[in-house]
């Protein structure tokens, strides 16, 4: 690893998801050997003079099976190897108790597709070592070609901001003020347009501050503050409507239907990935652009 003085040149996947595919071929583009575990239980298979630079795990949310995850694959590796395994909603100092070397585990998440998207969420704590989470932010950058974060506090940030905006959007399913039709409208036609270009934040400070201060002030105490589940959407999961993969979520798909959006979104995700080139986030200098022409000036300089 380049922050201590190594290459991430040989990385052990473990995991069995779309998102899997996306980290090997992620990984596979920048140069690493890559081995896939695709269930716990093949783990003891792997032959023990093998040599791994990183181990990437990618389980669903459960503590126990995380744990389990991180007991079988250190029980194999080399000492010493750094284990990096996906986390939404769980402390890292839950997952830390379950490893003989717990400076070395770290939560790495990713997001679909992950050869394509820039996201890259890196969690560590007070315990984890500095050295580690230097040379995999370089790696990162160089060789993934990511614009990863660091999030210090041991938990992740891009889920609780994700599940507060989704929280906002049952409340007003489940009250009857919008459809998920309108739910999704909005969500693409503004923030959908904006995000990719300058993130939440930055476009306030484009905008303006202030407006968005006066509408918080009155808006605020009016949004949800739901603790559990509205009853549709846990009906939702009771019924295994869990989207395109049993043909039913928010929507309803043929088995057609649901390779061809992901299809679609393969290929959306490649030509988004053009335009946000084009506009680097967090540059220092601003390039020098001429005005996009107006109306007036179009007609006169008859612009097709």
């Amino acid at each position: 690893m380049k922050g201590t003085g190594k290459r991430i040149e040989a990385v052990l996947v473990v995991g069995n998801t779309l998102l899997t595919q996306g980290i090997i071929a992620c990984l596979s583009n920048g140069g690493c050997k890559v081995s896939l575990v695709s269930q716990v239980s093949a783990i003891g298979k792997l032959q023990g003079d093998e040599h791994y630079d990183l181990a990437i795990l990618v389980t669903k949310e459960d503590l126990a099976a995380k744990q389990l995850m991180i007991e079988e694959v250190q029980s194999v590796l080399a000492p010493r190897t750094p284990i990096a395994i996906n986390m939404e909603s769980i402390g890292l100092d839950q997952l830390q108790r379950a490893s003989d070397s717990p400076h070395l585990l770290l939560g790495l998440n990713w997001t679909e597709p992950a050869d394509l998207t820039y996201f890259l969420e890196i969690i560590v704590n007070d315990t984890t070592d500095d050295g580690l989470v230097e040379g995999l932010l370089q790696v990162a950058v160089e060789d993934w070609q990511k614009d990863p974060y660091v999030i210090r506090a041991g938990h992740g940030i891009r889920m609780p901001l994700l599940a507060a905006m989704i929280r906002e959007a049952f409340y007003l399913v489940s009250n009857g003020y919008a459809t998920v039709q309108d739910i999704d409208r909005a969500c693409r036609n503004d923030a959908g347009y904006y995000l990719p270009y300058a993130g939440n934040l930055r476009y306030m400070d484009l905008m303006g501050t202030y407006a968005y201060g006066m509408v918080m002030k009155d808006l605020n105490p009016e949004l949800s503050t739901d603790l559990v589940m509205p009853q549709f959407f846990q009906q939702m999961m009771d019924n295994k409507e869990w989207g395109m993969e049993t043909g039913k979520g928010f929507y309803e798909y043929s088995p057609s239907e649901g390779e061809q959006w992901k299809l679609l979104l393969k290929r959306f995700s490649h030509q988004v990935k053009e335009l946000i080139d084009k506009y680097p986030f967090g540059q220092e200098e601003l390039p020098k652009i001429d005005p996009l022409p107006t109306e007036n000036h179009k007609r006169e300089h008859r612009y097709e």
